[in-house]
């Protein structure tokens, strides 16, 4: 343990990265596609028995028709 003397004393010496950070846009894509994949967990959940996987795709990726959302 450091004495009452050395309470005084600090240190002037900046601490610096050794590394840089992650890049923002990784860290951009790797959140979009932590969304998309919980979106599409969240709609398979709730997807009627006669859905196709693909069809919840489509969906998510909002590229569905009204054939691909009705019943069979």
């Amino acid at each position: 343990m450091a004495g009452p003397d050395q309470a005084a004393k600090h240190s002037t010496e900046v601490l610096n990265q050794t590394r840089k950070g992650p890049c923002p846009a990784k860290m951009a894509i790797g959140g979009f596609a932590i969304v998309a994949t919980l979106g599409y967990v969240v709609l398979y959940s709730k997807k009627k028995p006669e859905a196709s996987a693909l069809d919840v795709a489509k969906v998510t990726a909002g590229v569905a028709k009204p054939e691909n959302t009705r019943p069979r």
